[in-house]
């Protein structure tokens, strides 16, 4: 995630920062600093660093959990709404969601509880729904907040672990793209009640309001674009009229090539015709600025791009797209030859293409039958 920093790296997870949070921290110790002076704005910073702790943990539960069903989880992203644990792929089983899903708010339960024995179980709920004073004792209110977020990440709307969970129960009765759908319009239709009330009680719900639309709007495309590329094949989709660069060719000859076409992404390709590399618009122009236009294309050419095969489905080139967080996948035939390009575009246009088309009907490349034999 972009504006964000790495603060570690934890059983192969990378945790990173955004730069918001200190804006956050920033803006906690003013508030508290206005109220009791400098010792009350450190607990207030101390107290925010120690939520977003428990915080981490709970996203840590969520990927332990991944783990058990062999999913990696490359960062955790701490936000001031919250964290974000980033999964290389997503569960194929209903089962295995609701686990990685209710895993997170798990810990929080468990968090509060440690915290509620070592101060003896007298803890009153009215005390730790006091979390915004900061004359309650310090590990009263991180107990309240815990709580908080039991309750929170549960509510049943898509993208929080409520959400999930209830997707993961909806997915025993339907089929996935359904119940994605169903858990995002809920997801959104919450949204919308969050947003409404953040412009009446805290400003903080209408960002919240903001993230949840966007991403349960997000992941119901992504739940669309899966259930339908298990029918279709990487060639019918992928970019087959494209621009080639040799590896002999230079930074000002890929401009040029930039500005005569509409493509982002230009392969750089071998004598035979195979895939060396990829340039992308934002390679090219950072090239530019830094060596000159008589530098090579190689030089700034990516080199980690995935490949599959023409004939392979799409899901499997929407799967690497997405674990490699790759610009674009090449296609190539049975001697590795590159035959065409799948891009995030090109994924789109599918999505529009196939939703305005009517029942029954193939157009273009799609109107082969899936998994036809091809040369």
């Amino acid at each position: 995630m972009t504006w964000s920093f790495s603060i570690g790296k934890f059983g192969g997870t990378v945790v990173r920062v955004h730069i918001t949070f200190l804006l956050l921290l920033v803006w906690i110790w003013f508030m508290h600093y206005r109220i009791g002076g400098a010792p009350a704005a450190w607990e207030g910073v101390a107290f925010i660093i120690a939520v977003f702790g428990c915080v981490l943990l709970h996203e840590f539960g969520h990927a332990l959990a991944a783990r058990r069903y062999g999913i990696r989880t490359p960062d955790i992203t701490l936000l001031p709404i919250g964290g974000l644990a980033r999964l290389e792929r997503m569960p194929e089983e209903p089962g295995q969601e609701f686990v990685i899903a209710i895993a997170g708010p798990l810990v929080n339960v468990v968090i509060a509880g440690v915290i509620i024995v070592i101060l003896g179980g007298t803890v009153g709920v009215e005390q730790m729904m006091q979390v915004e004073d900061p004359r309650t004792n310090f590990l009263v209110r991180l107990a309240g907040v815990n709580i908080f977020l039991v309750l929170f990440n549960m509510i049943p709307a898509f993208p929080m672990d409520g959400g999930r969970v209830l997707r993961a129960l909806l997915a025993t009765r339907l089929d996935w793209a359904r119940a994605t759908q169903i858990a995002a319009n809920i997801g959104q239709g919450l949204a919308f009640l969050f947003g409404f009330l953040g412009l009446f009680y805290n400003p903080l719900l209408i960002f919240i309001a903001i993230f949840v639309y966007l991403a349960a709007a997000a992941e119901a495309q992504n739940a669309q674009i899966r259930h339908i590329s298990n029918s279709v094949l990487t060639g019918d989709v992928m970019v087959t009229e494209f621009a080639a660069l040799d590896r002999s060719a230079t930074i000002a000859e890929a401009i040029d090539r930039l500005l005569a076409t509409t493509q982002s992404e230009f392969p750089i390709l071998d004598a035979e015709g195979r895939l060396e590399g990829l340039l992308t618009r934002n390679d090219m122009i950072a090239a530019l600025k830094e060596t000159g236009p008589d530098a090579p294309v190689v030089r700034a050419m990516r080199t980690d791009i995935p490949s599959v095969h023409r004939r392979q489905n799409l899901t499997e080139g929407f799967r690497l797209m997405q674990e490699k967080s790759a610009p674009a996948v090449a296609v190539v035939d049975s001697t590795g030859r590159l035959v065409g390009l799948l891009t995030h575009e090109t994924i789109g246009e599918m999505m529009m293409v196939r939703a305005a088309m009517p029942e029954g009907f193939r157009f273009g490349r799609l109107r082969r039958t899936p998994f036809a034999r091809r040369p």
